[in-house]
């Protein structure tokens, strides 16, 4: 495939690049076409929301009406698209399959499919370069499914990528613990989805590690102590980097989060039915073989009994590799944009208390480049579409050369119920007394909701 290098084009005739066809960047998409302004959305999987699409078992604890950017229901319209039951809860794979593929749809070519991004730069000028930098368009370098290669040109790169293909590891330091990649095989690194038959065999029966201590592990926990209560031999082991406190379940019936608070009840439920023990104080350095079995061994020398099968779920961080030779603003603890990062900080703030934001906060030293949706919190946890929708939309407004719609607040969010949930059960009742929500694969940091009749877990 030949190079595109649009050098007849002035920059504002370029295309803006959006990287990843997920929802906020299917959304930033609509935004720019509303504006009059042409996107290229770049996607490296096969279709629409490709990552959503794993964690298609997983019900968002965010109704419809929360989870359809305005821009895209407008652009959806003319076709005949109808949004379904506004009060209803999406599971992942419904979220991908009725409303991001009919959106992606519609946008055409302007979404390309196997579409990998491995590099982003501003035209001949590598991070170094200060002459004529601010002038240039960005480059973006493409690989294809195919082997082929591509280097499109372009006036502004959005990049939602999210951080789905960046699970952070089982060593307490941030890096792979010792033996944990030769052990891949036997760890997992996503909430398992008990429903298919292959995934629950590799449970069942079996004494399984669970590291992290936010709802998505709570939601494993509260999914192997259901199983265990099926098939005699099932057993978890919690791994927790701290102690036990009052705090460790959430809030429990108090929690701001109801259905968090709720799962988080589950979780102990399960320590307290004995069908998961807790391994407090571990920081995990390295994982042994121990013949066809894993021992966990910690910093201090502790060493677990063996166990069949590891699920980290200690977050996920931000791949930032492709993005190397862009001059960006990150915060040092959490890799989000510096303004962001004090509105995000997870020791302050939860979900619905993150101020609606955009581009002001979203900038950088290069200007035309941003981190949008998940890939903008860094490693915080609890992102809300409703906020990613803000961000695109101000964005796309300052870049059609609209800065008093870009600076404007155009969100409001609801003072309760914002980061309710679908409910601990998949149960009519449960979902009416929640209010909204948060929406998040599990696969990331974000808490989650499980649609699997017997479980859901919470949040943002």
């Amino acid at each position: 495939m030949a190079a595109s290098t649009n050098s007849a084009l002035s920059t504002d005739q370029l295309p803006v690049v959006v990287i990843g066809a997920g929802p906020i960047g299917l959304a930033a998409a609509a935004h720019l076409v509303e504006r009059g302004i042409e996107p290229l959305v770049l996607e490296t999987g096969p279709a629409a929301g490709s990552a959503v699409r794993e964690w298609s078992h997983v019900r968002l604890f965010s109704t419809w009406g929360e989870v359809v950017d305005p821009a895209a229901e407008k652009l959806l319209a003319p076709t005949g698209w109808v949004r379904p039951d506004a009060s209803a809860y999406p599971t992942g794979g419904d979220w991908a399959e009725r409303y991001l593929q009919p959106l992606a749809d519609t946008l055409g070519d302007k979404v390309r499919y196997g579409a990998t991004v491995t590099g982003v730069a501003r035209s001949g000028r590598d991070r170094i370069v200060d002459t004529g930098r601010d002038g240039q368009p960005y480059t973006v370098h493409v690989r294809f499914t195919d082997g082929a290669e591509q280097r499109l040109t372009a006036r502004a790169v959005i990049d939602a990528s999210g951080t789905w293909s960046t699970p952070s590891p089982v060593g307490a330091n941030g890096l792979p613990a010792l033996g944990e990649k030769t052990a891949a095989e036997h760890i997992s690194y996503r909430v398992p989805d008990l429903n298919d038959p292959s995934v629950r065999a590799r449970y069942a029966g079996r004494r399984t590690a669970v590291v992290g201590s936010g709802a998505s592990a709570f939601t494993a926990l509260a999914l192997l102590a259901d199983l265990a209560g099926e098939e005699e031999g099932t057993h978890a082991v919690w791994i927790l980097r701290r102690g036990i406190s009052a705090s460790t379940y959430g809030g429990g019936e108090a929690d701001e989060l109801p259905a968090r608070g709720a799962l988080g009840l589950r979780a102990k439920a399960a320590v307290e039915a004995g069908h998961a023990s807790a391994a407090t104080g571990f920081r995990t350095q390295a994982v042994e073989r121990a013949d066809d079995r894993l021992v966990l061994v910690a910093e201090d020398g502790r060493r677990l009994d063996p166990v069949d099968e590891v699920i980290v779920l200690t977050g996920f961080r931000p791949d930032l590799s492709f993005l190397s030779e862009v001059r960006l603003g990150l915060d040092e603890r959490l890799q989000a944009p510096t303004a962001l990062a004090p509105l995000i900080d997870p020791n302050v703030h939860s979900c619905g208390t993150v101020y609606p934001h955009g581009v002001r906060e979203l900038s950088h030293p290069d200007q035309g480049v941003y981190l949008v949706g998940m890939k903008s919190y860094g490693r915080a946890p609890t992102f809300l579409a409703m906020t990613g929708f803000e961000q695109v939309r101000s964005i796309a407004a300052s870049i059609a050369g609209d800065q008093e719609a870009a600076e404007r607040v155009e969100l409001t969010l609801p003072e309760t119920g914002v980061c309710g949930g679908a409910g601990l059960f998949d149960e009519p009742e449960n979902a009416e007394q929640s209010g909204g929500g948060c929406c998040a694969p599990a696969p990331t940091t974000l808490q989650i909701g499980i649609g699997a009749p017997a479980t859901a877990s919470g949040g943002c």
